[in-house]
This record gives C-alpha cells, structure tokens and sequence, in this order.
C-alpha cells in the first residue's frame, strides 16, 4: 500500500509519465481537468484564509476554541490542495486510458465538512464569549 501511494506521488511531480499512458486526449478535456483542479486549489486557500481569520479576528473566542477552529480549517485546506493535484493526476491517467473517469466522495465530505465548521464557528461566537 504504502508503495502505491508513493508511486501516485511520484506521478505528481513527474508529468511525463502520465504523458506516456494511452492516447492523448481532446486538449479541451485536458484543460478542463486542470480548471477544476486549479478550483480545487481556490477552496484549498480559501480554507486557509478561513483558518488564519479565525485565529486573527476572532480574538472574543477563548484561545482552545479558537485553536481549534483554526487548526482544522487549515488542515482542511492542506488536504483539499492534496487532492487537488491526486484528482487531476488520476483523471488526466483515466482520459489517456479511455477509462471512466475517477469517482470521488471527497466533494461531499468537503461540503459536510463546512456546514460542520461553520455551524461551530456560529456556535462557538454565540455561546463562547470570554468578554
């Protein structure tokens, strides 16, 4: 397991190994794989952003709380830029191989994820007051 994964990371930073596979494919197909990844990479930063604000701004909040929130808006951020890149690097494998694309859970996970966060972000500003 850990040998695939370092073989998908591999893949990352080594292009032309996914050039190599299959057939290349209609560029708009291509360029619209790396549109979603780079909308990926958008929501990625704005969770990051999400995270620095909670800890900057909301200076109300107690500082575990806050911590809190932040931590994992940031550790959010870093996992959706991760599979940004794993994304574009299985679609882009799938359409040279004339396979179905990859399916993804991680869309959802990522919605539920921010209702959750946000619905604590509200819950922790109306009921955690220091001051």
């Amino acid at each position: 397991m850990i040998r695939k994964a370092l073989a998908a990371v591999r893949l990352w930073f080594s292009p032309q190994l996914v050039r190599a596979e299959g057939t290349t494919p209609d560029y708009r197909f291509s360029l619209a794989n790396e549109r979603t990844f780079l909308a990926w990479l958008r929501t990625a930063l704005a969770l990051v952003a999400g995270g620095i604000a909670v800890d900057q701004f909301l200076t109300d909040l107690t500082w575990g709380v806050r911590t809190a929130i932040a931590l994992v808006l940031l550790v959010a951020g870093g996992l959706c830029a991760v599979r940004a890149v794993n994304h574009w690097v299985h679609s882009e494998r799938a359409m040279r191989r004339g396979e179905d694309l990859p399916l993804s859970r991680f869309p959802a996970l990522l919605a539920l994820s921010t209702v959750a966060a946000s619905l604590i972000v509200i819950g922790a500003v109306l009921f955690d007051r220091t001051g």
